[in-house]
Protein backbone atom coordinates (compact mmCIF):
# COMPACT_ATOMS: atom_id res chain seq x y z
CA UNK A 1 0.00 0.00 0.00
CA UNK A 2 2.93 2.58 0.55
CA UNK A 3 4.57 1.67 -2.42
CA UNK A 4 1.33 2.08 -4.61
CA UNK A 5 1.18 5.36 -2.88
CA UNK A 6 4.47 6.68 -3.67
CA UNK A 7 4.06 5.80 -7.47
CA UNK A 8 0.65 7.34 -7.77
CA UNK A 9 2.37 10.85 -6.19
CA UNK A 10 4.99 10.23 -8.93
CA UNK A 11 2.53 10.47 -11.80
CA UNK A 12 1.09 13.65 -10.05
CA UNK A 13 4.66 15.11 -10.08
CA UNK A 14 5.65 14.14 -13.41
CA UNK A 15 1.91 15.37 -14.84
CA UNK A 16 2.27 18.81 -13.40
CA UNK A 17 5.72 19.53 -14.59
CA UNK A 18 4.81 18.64 -17.53
CA UNK A 19 1.75 20.65 -17.77
CA UNK A 20 4.20 23.61 -16.80
CA UNK A 21 6.51 23.02 -19.40
CA UNK A 22 3.93 23.30 -22.21
CA UNK A 23 2.79 26.15 -20.59
CA UNK A 24 6.16 27.97 -21.30
CA UNK A 25 5.81 27.79 -25.16
CA UNK A 26 9.19 26.82 -25.24
CA UNK A 27 9.27 23.92 -27.94
CA UNK A 28 13.19 24.25 -29.52
CA UNK A 29 15.56 21.91 -28.51
CA UNK A 30 17.41 22.82 -25.11
CA UNK A 31 20.74 22.95 -26.41
CA UNK A 32 19.75 25.41 -29.72
CA UNK A 33 17.37 27.47 -27.57
CA UNK A 34 20.25 28.09 -25.00
CA UNK A 35 22.75 28.62 -27.57
CA UNK A 36 20.65 31.49 -28.94
CA UNK A 37 19.43 33.31 -25.90
CA UNK A 38 22.46 35.80 -24.08
CA UNK A 39 22.52 33.91 -20.30
CA UNK A 40 20.98 35.97 -17.45
CA UNK A 41 23.23 39.15 -16.68
CA UNK A 42 24.97 39.32 -19.70
CA UNK A 43 24.25 41.90 -22.82
CA UNK A 44 24.26 41.25 -26.17
CA UNK A 45 26.94 42.61 -27.80
CA UNK A 46 26.94 44.13 -31.47
CA UNK A 47 29.72 42.87 -33.91
CA UNK A 48 32.53 44.54 -34.75
CA UNK A 49 32.67 46.21 -38.49
CA UNK A 50 35.33 45.74 -39.95
CA UNK A 51 37.33 48.93 -40.85
CA UNK A 52 37.58 48.33 -44.64
CA UNK A 53 34.22 47.83 -45.22
CA UNK A 54 32.53 50.99 -43.12
CA UNK A 55 28.97 52.54 -43.83
CA UNK A 56 29.57 55.24 -46.28
CA UNK A 57 28.12 58.60 -45.37
CA UNK A 58 25.00 60.39 -47.15
CA UNK A 59 26.90 62.67 -49.04
CA UNK A 60 28.87 59.99 -50.65
CA UNK A 61 25.82 57.84 -51.56
CA UNK A 62 25.24 57.89 -55.37
CA UNK A 63 21.91 59.95 -56.60
CA UNK A 64 19.04 59.09 -58.91
CA UNK A 65 20.11 59.26 -62.67
CA UNK A 66 17.47 62.40 -63.74
CA UNK A 67 15.57 61.60 -66.98
CA UNK A 68 16.79 64.08 -69.99
CA UNK A 69 13.90 66.22 -71.73
CA UNK A 70 14.36 68.17 -74.73
CA UNK A 71 12.49 71.86 -74.29
CA UNK A 72 11.67 74.77 -76.15
CA UNK A 73 10.25 78.29 -75.46
CA UNK A 74 8.25 79.23 -78.31
CA UNK A 75 8.10 82.67 -79.79
CA UNK A 76 4.14 83.90 -79.22
CA UNK A 77 1.97 85.80 -81.79
CA UNK A 78 -1.55 87.03 -82.62
CA UNK A 79 -3.85 84.65 -83.88
CA UNK A 80 -7.70 84.73 -85.17
CA UNK A 81 -9.16 81.69 -84.49
CA UNK A 82 -10.58 80.00 -87.67
CA UNK A 83 -14.14 78.86 -87.33
CA UNK A 84 -14.54 75.81 -90.19
CA UNK A 85 -17.71 74.40 -90.89
CA UNK A 86 -19.38 72.62 -93.48
CA UNK A 87 -21.75 73.98 -96.22
CA UNK A 88 -23.55 74.50 -99.34
CA UNK A 89 -23.71 77.49 -102.22
CA UNK A 90 -27.15 78.68 -103.44
CA UNK A 91 -28.47 81.33 -104.91
CA UNK A 92 -29.21 84.47 -103.68
CA UNK A 93 -32.81 84.56 -104.93
CA UNK A 94 -34.45 81.45 -106.82
CA UNK A 95 -37.84 82.36 -108.00
CA UNK A 96 -40.43 79.66 -109.95
CA UNK A 97 -42.47 81.19 -112.39
CA UNK A 98 -46.31 80.14 -113.24
CA UNK A 99 -48.77 81.28 -115.23
CA UNK A 100 -51.76 83.45 -114.17
CA UNK A 101 -54.37 81.99 -116.70
CA UNK A 102 -54.74 78.66 -118.39
CA UNK A 103 -53.86 78.57 -122.58
CA UNK A 104 -51.47 77.78 -124.94
CA UNK A 105 -48.12 78.73 -125.05
CA UNK A 106 -47.61 81.45 -128.30
CA UNK A 107 -44.13 82.70 -127.32
CA UNK A 108 -40.90 80.70 -125.43
CA UNK A 109 -38.23 83.15 -126.50
CA UNK A 110 -35.84 81.65 -123.56
CA UNK A 111 -34.07 78.33 -122.75
CA UNK A 112 -32.31 77.08 -120.22
CA UNK A 113 -29.22 78.96 -119.38
CA UNK A 114 -29.85 82.11 -121.20
CA UNK A 115 -29.61 85.65 -119.55
CA UNK A 116 -32.38 87.38 -119.10
CA UNK A 117 -32.97 90.78 -117.25
CA UNK A 118 -36.02 92.17 -115.40
CA UNK A 119 -38.89 92.49 -117.23
CA UNK A 120 -37.88 90.45 -120.52
CA UNK A 121 -40.48 88.09 -121.74
CA UNK A 122 -40.04 84.77 -120.89
CA UNK A 123 -43.42 83.24 -121.93
CA UNK A 124 -46.78 84.51 -123.69
CA UNK A 125 -50.02 82.43 -123.57
CA UNK A 126 -51.91 83.04 -127.15
CA UNK A 127 -54.60 85.53 -126.72
CA UNK A 128 -55.86 86.94 -129.67
CA UNK A 129 -59.31 87.96 -128.28
CA UNK A 130 -57.69 89.96 -125.35
CA UNK A 131 -55.57 91.25 -128.33
CA UNK A 132 -58.64 92.50 -130.01
CA UNK A 133 -60.13 94.08 -126.67
CA UNK A 134 -57.12 96.02 -126.11
CA UNK A 135 -57.43 97.71 -129.95
CA UNK A 136 -60.80 98.63 -129.32
CA UNK A 137 -59.98 99.87 -126.01
CA UNK A 138 -57.71 101.93 -127.83
CA UNK A 139 -59.65 103.18 -130.53
CA UNK A 140 -62.62 104.05 -128.00
CA UNK A 141 -60.29 106.14 -125.62
CA UNK A 142 -59.04 107.88 -128.82
CA UNK A 143 -62.65 109.12 -129.83
CA UNK A 144 -63.95 110.02 -126.49
CA UNK A 145 -60.49 112.00 -126.31
CA UNK A 146 -62.04 113.46 -129.56
CA UNK A 147 -65.46 114.13 -128.05
CA UNK A 148 -64.27 116.43 -125.21
CA UNK A 149 -61.96 118.70 -127.62
CA UNK A 150 -64.77 119.34 -129.41
CA UNK A 151 -67.15 119.99 -126.36
CA UNK A 152 -64.09 122.02 -124.81
CA UNK A 153 -64.25 124.34 -127.85
CA UNK A 154 -68.28 124.84 -128.14
CA UNK A 155 -68.13 125.44 -124.43
CA UNK A 156 -65.59 128.33 -124.99
CA UNK A 157 -68.02 129.73 -127.63
CA UNK A 158 -71.17 129.42 -125.19
CA UNK A 159 -72.48 127.40 -127.51
CA UNK A 160 -72.72 123.86 -125.13
CA UNK A 161 -73.88 123.65 -121.44
CA UNK A 162 -71.71 122.72 -119.12
CA UNK A 163 -73.60 119.71 -118.33
CA UNK A 164 -72.83 117.91 -121.53
CA UNK A 165 -69.08 118.80 -120.96
CA UNK A 166 -69.23 116.85 -118.06
CA UNK A 167 -70.25 114.11 -119.77
CA UNK A 168 -67.66 114.46 -122.34
CA UNK A 169 -65.16 114.05 -119.04
CA UNK A 170 -66.73 111.40 -117.43
CA UNK A 171 -67.08 109.19 -120.82
CA UNK A 172 -63.00 109.34 -121.59
CA UNK A 173 -62.69 108.60 -117.93
CA UNK A 174 -64.94 105.46 -118.41
CA UNK A 175 -62.79 104.71 -121.92
CA UNK A 176 -59.28 105.22 -120.39
CA UNK A 177 -60.77 102.78 -117.60
CA UNK A 178 -61.93 100.54 -120.37
CA UNK A 179 -58.11 100.19 -122.01
CA UNK A 180 -56.63 99.65 -118.77
CA UNK A 181 -58.74 96.52 -118.14
CA UNK A 182 -58.18 95.26 -121.11
CA UNK A 183 -54.51 95.50 -121.06
CA UNK A 184 -54.00 94.18 -117.57
CA UNK A 185 -56.02 91.05 -119.01
CA UNK A 186 -53.72 90.64 -121.74
CA UNK A 187 -50.87 91.02 -119.66
CA UNK A 188 -51.92 87.87 -117.38
CA UNK A 189 -51.29 85.93 -120.18
CA UNK A 190 -47.50 87.04 -120.05
CA UNK A 191 -44.75 85.57 -117.93
CA UNK A 192 -41.92 88.67 -117.27
CA UNK A 193 -38.44 87.59 -115.43
CA UNK A 194 -38.82 89.33 -112.17
CA UNK A 195 -35.30 89.89 -111.25
CA UNK A 196 -31.41 90.06 -113.67
CA UNK A 197 -30.66 85.90 -113.85
CA UNK A 198 -29.95 82.48 -115.27
CA UNK A 199 -33.08 80.73 -116.87
CA UNK A 200 -32.58 77.47 -115.23
CA UNK A 201 -34.95 75.61 -116.12
CA UNK A 202 -37.86 75.41 -118.77
CA UNK A 203 -39.77 72.34 -118.61
CA UNK A 204 -42.32 73.19 -120.80
CA UNK A 205 -42.43 73.54 -124.96
CA UNK A 206 -43.86 76.23 -127.60
CA UNK A 207 -47.34 74.89 -128.36
CA UNK A 208 -48.02 73.10 -125.55
CA UNK A 209 -50.68 73.74 -122.44
CA UNK A 210 -50.76 75.00 -119.58
CA UNK A 211 -53.05 75.35 -116.47
CA UNK A 212 -53.32 78.20 -114.30
CA UNK A 213 -50.66 77.88 -111.90
CA UNK A 214 -48.61 75.73 -113.48
CA UNK A 215 -44.54 76.23 -113.59
CA UNK A 216 -43.06 77.02 -116.94
CA UNK A 217 -39.31 78.25 -115.74
CA UNK A 218 -37.27 78.55 -113.24
CA UNK A 219 -35.15 81.59 -112.65
CA UNK A 220 -31.41 81.81 -110.74
CA UNK A 221 -29.99 85.03 -109.19
CA UNK A 222 -26.10 83.86 -108.83
CA UNK A 223 -24.80 87.27 -108.23
CA UNK A 224 -23.82 87.45 -105.52
CA UNK A 225 -24.00 83.32 -104.49
CA UNK A 226 -24.46 82.63 -100.76
CA UNK A 227 -22.34 79.82 -99.12
CA UNK A 228 -24.36 78.69 -96.86
CA UNK A 229 -23.53 76.56 -93.41
CA UNK A 230 -23.99 76.03 -89.62
CA UNK A 231 -22.40 77.56 -86.61
CA UNK A 232 -22.61 75.87 -83.11
CA UNK A 233 -23.64 77.85 -80.31
CA UNK A 234 -20.38 78.02 -79.20
CA UNK A 235 -19.10 79.88 -81.66
CA UNK A 236 -21.91 82.06 -82.43
CA UNK A 237 -20.44 85.42 -80.14
CA UNK A 238 -17.11 85.15 -82.21
CA UNK A 239 -19.31 86.37 -85.46
CA UNK A 240 -20.48 89.22 -86.63
CA UNK A 241 -22.21 90.80 -89.67
CA UNK A 242 -19.78 92.10 -91.99
CA UNK A 243 -17.28 89.99 -91.23
CA UNK A 244 -14.65 88.17 -93.75
CA UNK A 245 -14.91 84.82 -94.53
CA UNK A 246 -12.69 82.41 -96.96
CA UNK A 247 -14.50 79.76 -98.92
CA UNK A 248 -13.27 76.54 -100.39
CA UNK A 249 -14.84 74.80 -103.04
CA UNK A 250 -14.80 71.05 -103.70
CA UNK A 251 -13.83 72.12 -106.99
CA UNK A 252 -10.31 73.45 -105.62
CA UNK A 253 -11.66 77.06 -106.20
CA UNK A 254 -10.94 79.18 -103.04
CA UNK A 255 -12.61 82.53 -103.02
CA UNK A 256 -13.92 85.49 -100.09
CA UNK A 257 -16.94 86.71 -99.42
CA UNK A 258 -19.04 88.76 -96.62
CA UNK A 259 -21.07 87.57 -93.50
CA UNK A 260 -24.18 89.17 -94.62
CA UNK A 261 -26.92 86.87 -92.23
CA UNK A 262 -26.48 85.24 -89.20
CA UNK A 263 -29.68 83.40 -87.66
CA UNK A 264 -30.85 83.78 -83.96
CA UNK A 265 -33.14 80.89 -83.89
CA UNK A 266 -30.91 77.69 -83.46
CA UNK A 267 -31.95 74.44 -85.22
CA UNK A 268 -33.75 72.44 -83.07
CA UNK A 269 -32.30 69.18 -84.53
CA UNK A 270 -28.96 70.22 -84.07
CA UNK A 271 -28.58 73.27 -81.63
CA UNK A 272 -26.25 75.12 -84.80
CA UNK A 273 -27.38 78.49 -86.40
CA UNK A 274 -27.59 79.52 -89.74
CA UNK A 275 -24.73 81.47 -91.44
CA UNK A 276 -24.54 83.17 -94.41
CA UNK A 277 -21.59 84.20 -96.86
CA UNK A 278 -22.24 86.11 -99.78
CA UNK A 279 -19.40 85.95 -102.33
CA UNK A 280 -19.11 88.03 -105.47
CA UNK A 281 -20.15 85.80 -108.54
CA UNK A 282 -20.51 88.26 -111.41
CA UNK A 283 -19.66 86.25 -114.18
CA UNK A 284 -21.85 83.21 -112.59
CA UNK A 285 -18.92 80.69 -112.90
CA UNK A 286 -19.96 79.32 -109.03
CA UNK A 287 -23.19 77.43 -109.36
CA UNK A 288 -25.28 76.52 -106.42
CA UNK A 289 -25.88 73.62 -104.34
CA UNK A 290 -22.20 72.67 -104.74
CA UNK A 291 -20.10 71.84 -101.21
CA UNK A 292 -17.87 74.38 -99.53
CA UNK A 293 -15.96 74.61 -96.44
CA UNK A 294 -16.51 78.05 -95.02
CA UNK A 295 -13.38 79.39 -92.97
CA UNK A 296 -14.65 82.47 -90.62
CA UNK A 297 -12.28 84.39 -88.33
CA UNK A 298 -13.08 84.39 -84.84
CA UNK A 299 -11.49 87.46 -82.05
CA UNK A 300 -7.69 87.49 -82.20
CA UNK A 301 -5.82 85.93 -78.99
CA UNK A 302 -1.91 85.46 -77.88
CA UNK A 303 -1.39 81.99 -78.72
CA UNK A 304 1.95 79.93 -80.23
CA UNK A 305 2.62 76.81 -82.62
CA UNK A 306 3.66 73.65 -81.93
CA UNK A 307 3.47 70.37 -83.62
CA UNK A 308 1.00 68.13 -83.27
CA UNK A 309 3.18 65.55 -81.39
CA UNK A 310 3.51 68.20 -78.75
CA UNK A 311 0.29 67.51 -77.37
CA UNK A 312 -0.63 64.88 -74.69
CA UNK A 313 -3.17 63.88 -72.60
CA UNK A 314 -3.11 64.65 -68.63
CA UNK A 315 -3.47 62.70 -65.76
CA UNK A 316 -7.21 63.97 -65.55
CA UNK A 317 -7.30 62.53 -69.25
CA UNK A 318 -7.15 66.43 -70.51
CA UNK A 319 -5.63 67.28 -73.90
CA UNK A 320 -2.61 69.72 -73.16
CA UNK A 321 1.10 70.17 -72.81
CA UNK A 322 3.97 69.49 -70.47
CA UNK A 323 6.25 72.18 -69.92
CA UNK A 324 8.90 72.35 -67.23
CA UNK A 325 8.89 74.92 -64.24
CA UNK A 326 11.79 77.03 -62.75
CA UNK A 327 12.55 73.97 -59.96
CA UNK A 328 13.30 71.79 -63.14
CA UNK A 329 9.89 70.13 -62.65
CA UNK A 330 7.23 68.71 -64.64
CA UNK A 331 3.80 70.72 -65.16
CA UNK A 332 0.49 69.81 -67.33
CA UNK A 333 -1.08 73.14 -68.73
CA UNK A 334 -4.20 72.43 -70.46
CA UNK A 335 -4.77 74.04 -74.24
CA UNK A 336 -6.87 75.72 -75.94
CA UNK A 337 -7.00 74.81 -79.76
CA UNK A 338 -6.93 78.07 -81.78
CA UNK A 339 -6.17 76.36 -85.37
CA UNK A 340 -5.20 73.49 -86.78
CA UNK A 341 -2.89 74.84 -89.95
CA UNK A 342 -0.67 72.36 -92.13
CA UNK A 343 2.73 73.77 -90.37
CA UNK A 344 1.50 73.08 -86.44
CA UNK A 345 -1.35 73.14 -84.33
CA UNK A 346 -2.10 76.64 -82.86
CA UNK A 347 -2.83 76.38 -79.31
CA UNK A 348 -3.98 79.05 -76.26
CA UNK A 349 -4.02 78.77 -72.84
CA UNK A 350 0.36 78.60 -72.37
CA UNK A 351 1.82 80.48 -70.00
CA UNK A 352 4.06 82.75 -71.71
CA UNK A 353 7.70 81.70 -69.66
CA UNK A 354 7.07 78.16 -69.81
CA UNK A 355 9.03 75.56 -71.26
CA UNK A 356 7.41 73.27 -73.34
CA UNK A 357 8.72 69.82 -73.13
CA UNK A 358 8.82 68.35 -76.90
CA UNK A 359 10.72 65.36 -76.78
CA UNK A 360 10.22 62.68 -73.84
CA UNK A 361 6.95 63.91 -72.81
CA UNK A 362 5.39 61.02 -72.88
CA UNK A 363 7.69 59.58 -70.33
CA UNK A 364 7.48 62.14 -67.15
CA UNK A 365 5.04 62.54 -64.88
CA UNK A 366 3.75 65.88 -63.58
CA UNK A 367 5.76 66.89 -60.41
CA UNK A 368 8.45 64.56 -61.43
CA UNK A 369 12.34 66.68 -61.42
CA UNK A 370 13.49 66.27 -64.38
CA UNK A 371 17.06 67.59 -66.98
CA UNK A 372 16.17 70.09 -69.64
CA UNK A 373 18.25 70.52 -72.07
CA UNK A 374 17.30 73.41 -75.26
CA UNK A 375 15.91 71.51 -78.45
CA UNK A 376 18.19 72.27 -81.57
CA UNK A 377 16.48 74.05 -84.20
CA UNK A 378 17.31 70.54 -86.21
CA UNK A 379 15.06 68.66 -83.82
CA UNK A 380 12.20 71.59 -84.17
CA UNK A 381 12.12 71.50 -88.16
CA UNK A 382 12.01 67.69 -87.94
CA UNK A 383 8.88 67.92 -85.63
CA UNK A 384 7.15 69.99 -87.49
CA UNK A 385 7.77 68.36 -90.77
CA UNK A 386 6.42 65.26 -89.62
CA UNK A 387 3.13 68.04 -88.04
CA UNK A 388 2.37 68.99 -91.62
CA UNK A 389 3.21 65.36 -93.41
CA UNK A 390 0.87 64.35 -91.25
CA UNK A 391 -1.55 66.67 -92.66
CA UNK A 392 -1.05 65.92 -96.73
Amino acid sequence: MPKYRFHKLAAIVVLVGFAAWMATGEFSSVGSAAADKPKAGEVEQPKAVDAGKAKPSAAEQPKATLRTVATITPPRRTYARAIRISGLTEADKRAVLATRVAGVIDKLPVKQGQRVKTGDLVLMLAAEEKLSAVSNAKQLLVQRQAELDAALRLMKTGNLPKLQLDTARSNLTLAQSHLEAAQAELDRNEVKAPFDGVIDRVPVELGSSVMQGGEVATILSLDPVIARGEVSERDLGYLKIGDKAKVRLVSGQNVEGTVRYISRDASSATRTFRVEIAIPNPEGTIPAGMTAEIALSAQPTDAVMLPRSVVTLGDKGDLGIRAVDKDDKVVFFPIDLVDDTPSGLVLGGIPADARIIVAGQELVKEGEVVKPVEADQATIQKLLGEATAGTQ
